[in-house]
C-alpha cells in the first residue's frame, strides 16, 4: 500500500501540479565524453527504505535496452506503463540533459533519494550511476557519477 501510495504521491505532482502542493525542479543531468553511442538513462526516486517510488524520466525510446538499466527494471518490472508520456532521445556522450518537472514538496527532506541508471549499447550498463537524496540542502549542488554521468543537479 505504501509503494502504490508512493507512487501517486509522485505521479499526482508530475500530472496534477495544481492539486498537490508541488514545485518545479529542473535536473540537470551531464554525461562524460565516454566514446560511445547515446546513453538510455532512467530517472527515477526511492523512498527511505529505498524502495522505489516512481519514475519522473526515460532518456531512449526502445524498449528492448530498458532491461539494461538494471536497477530501474528490477524495481518496475520493465512495466511500460511506469513511462508513459516521459519519455525523450537517449543522451549524446558529453551531452546534457535539462528537464523541469513539477515535484510533490512531500518528497524533499523526507528520506527519498533520486537515482539515474545508465546503459550504453556495446559498453557496460551503469545501474545506480549516481544517486542523492532530494533535500533542500542538496538543492543546486551537483553530485558525480560512477561511469557515464559527470554530474547530477536538481534545483528548486
Amino acid at each position: 500500500m505504501k509503494k502504490i501510495l508512493a507512487a501517486l504521491v509522485l505521479t499526482t505532482a508530475l500530472t496534477l501540479p495544481g492539486v498537490a502542493l508541488a514545485r518545479p525542479v529542473t535536473l540537470t543531468t551531464t554525461l562524460k565524453s565516454y566514446g560511445g553511442d547515446g546513453a538510455y538513462l532512467a530517472i527515477y526516486v526511492t523512498d527511505a527504505k529505498g524502495a522505489y517510488a516512481g519514475t519522473m524520466w526515460m532518456a531512449g525510446g526502445k524498449a528492448k535496452y530498458y532491461e539494461h538499466l538494471a536497477d530501474w527494471y528490477r524495481a518496475t518490472g520493465g512495466n511500460a506503463a511506469e513511462i508513459n508520456g516521459i519519455t525523450g532521445a537517449s543522451v549524446g556522450a558529453g551531452r546534457t540533459l535539462e528537464i523541469t518537472l513539477d515535484l510533490a514538496d512531500a518528497l524533499f527532506d523526507a528520506g527519498y533519494t533520486l537515482h539515474v541508471d545508465a546503459a550504453v549499447e556495446d559498453m557496460r550498463d551503469s545501474p545506480n550511476d549516481v544517486s542523492v537524496p532530494l533535500t533542500s540542502v542538496n538543492a543546486g549542488q551537483a553530485v558525480q557519477g560512477r561511469r557515464y554521468v559527470a554530474s547530477l543537479a536538481y534545483a528548486m
